[in-house]
Order: C-alpha cells, then sequence, then structure tokens
C-alpha cells in the first residue's frame, strides 16, 4: 500500500512539475507587452495604417498607434527621427517598420522582460532580427545623420521632443554605428541582436514580410518558446529528482 502512495505521489509531482515547466512556454505565444501603448491582448484591427498593416489580423497595436507610428513626432514617445536635420525617407521608413513591429507584434514573448520604468513594466531584449532586415536598414540609413548610439537615454527633451546634447555631435550613421550589428544591437539597448539566420529560416524574426503569405514570425516565436520550454523542464530536473528520492526514502 505504501508504496502505490508513493508511486501515485511521485507521478504527480512529475506531472506537477512538467506543468510548471511548461507554464512559461505558453505564456510567451501570441501575448502583448506591458508598456506605454500596448492593447491588454492582440486581437484583429482591420484598419491598421500603412506600414502597420501586416499585423490586422492579429495585432497588439491600436488603429490609432499605428497612425502616430508614421509620425515624425508623434504623441507615442514625442521622439523626433529629424534630430540631426530632415531624416532620408528611406532610412525612416525603417524606423517606422521598427515602431510597428514593437507595437504591433504579438509574436515577441520569448524575449519580454520585466523591467521597472516609469512608461512600461515590460521590455524586449536581444529579439533575433534576420540578418538582410538588419543590413538593409543600416544601408539605407548611411547618408542620414543622428548624435547618439544608444537612442533609449540621453537626451535633452527641454523642449518636449528629444535634441542632441551639446557634447553630441551631429555624423551620418556609419560613425556611431560603424557596422550593421552595431545599428541593430545597440540603439535601442539591446532590444534586438542581430542574427546569423536569414529571413524564411524561422529562426530570426522579421521586420518585414508579406501578409498574404502569413506572419513568419509565428513560427518563430514557437521555435524559441519551445526551446525555452525545454531548457526550463531541464534546469528543474535535477531537483526533481531529488524530491522524488526523498519521498521515496521517507514513505517506504
Amino acid at each position: 500500500m505504501a508504496l502505490t502512495v508513493t508511486a501515485q505521489l511521485l507521478l504527480l509531482l512529475v506531472w506537477g512539475t512538467t506543468v510548471w515547466a511548461a507554464r512559461p512556454g505558453a505564456e510567451l505565444l501570441n501575448v502583448c507587452m506591458d508598456a506605454k501603448h500596448h492593447k491588454e491582448k492582440p486581437s484583429p484591427e482591420d484598419k491598421l495604417h500603412e506600414q502597420c498593416s501586416p499585423w490586422k489580423k492579429n495585432a497588439c497595436c491600436s488603429v490609432n498607434t499605428s497612425q502616430e507610428a508614421h509620425k515624425d513626432v508623434s504623441y507615442l514617445y514625442r521622439f523626433n527621427w529629424d534630430h540631426c536635420g530632415k531624416m532620408e525617407p528611406a532610412c525612416k521608413r525603417h524606423f517606422i517598420q521598427d515602431t510597428c513591429l514593437y507595437e504591433c507584434s504579438p509574436n515577441l514573448g520569448p524575449w519580454i522582460q520585466q523591467v521597472n520604468q516609469s512608461w512600461r513594466k515590460e521590455r524586449i531584449l536581444n529579439v533575433p532580427l534576420c540578418r538582410e532586415d538588419c543590413e538593409s536598414w543600416w544601408e539605407d540609413c548611411r547618408t542620414s545623420f543622428t548624435c547618439k548610439t544608444n537612442w533609449h537615454k540621453g537626451w535633452n527633451w527641454t523642449s518636449g521632443s528629444n535634441e542632441c546634447p551639446v557634447k553630441d555631435a551631429c555624423h551620418p550613421f556609419p560613425f556611431y554605428f560603424p557596422t550593421p550589428a552595431a545599428l541593430c544591437n545597440e540603439i535601442w539597448s539591446h532590444s534586438y541582436k542581430v542574427s546569423n539566420y536569414s529571413r524564411g529560416s524561422g529562426r530570426c524574426i522579421q521586420m518585414w514580410f508579406d501578409p498574404a503569405q502569413g506572419n513568419p514570425n509565428e513560427e518563430v516565436a514557437r521555435f524559441y518558446a519551445e526551446a525555452m520550454n525545454g531548457a526550463g523542464l531541464h534546469r528543474v530536473w535535477p531537483g526533481l529528482s531529488g524530491l522524488a528520492l526523498m519521498l521515496f526514502l521517507v514513505l517506504s
């Protein structure tokens, strides 16, 4: 009888630990960040504006947010892309797309981290951005100007929008970002980490995609969520084995 009870308890322990390990992975899929303008849950938004429209079938952003994402100085963050003179349109479209991905995508769950910031409770960290998306971003911005490497901090906000600090001179992008990786990894405090994988590989997040072909980032999020799920179970397994042995010795 004692052995039967022990076996049942061991099975319950294994099941409970497996569920515990799997739950974080489940919560990494189809989720929105707890941030300034994100919806609580993703849902269809049929009228998303221009570059944000690829996410209209399932979005974390509202129509209004998608419209504001296309403005030079919007109410979203009062950020001025033209802080060192007029940003080239070819360059600006990448920043608009970056904003759309950040605000609208429900497929960034594996890289969401909690933060203690006044304007958001969560952020993304080290999202594996597809190599080609990063390279084209850098190439199209080579002739535009900026004055900083990390655009998250260090600005002069006294005018109500970001201006370059006096000590930070304006230079072409390659001065501050000598490589594509420098741009994508550093500009938003390592929100992105340029990947060695290519678009269509299922292993990197695409900033640009054709919604008629589906959202490729869903597969990418699933892959990384499952990998993290497995890693979680691997981490708890030694402790699980120890608990099981102790329980067996106590009850036998």
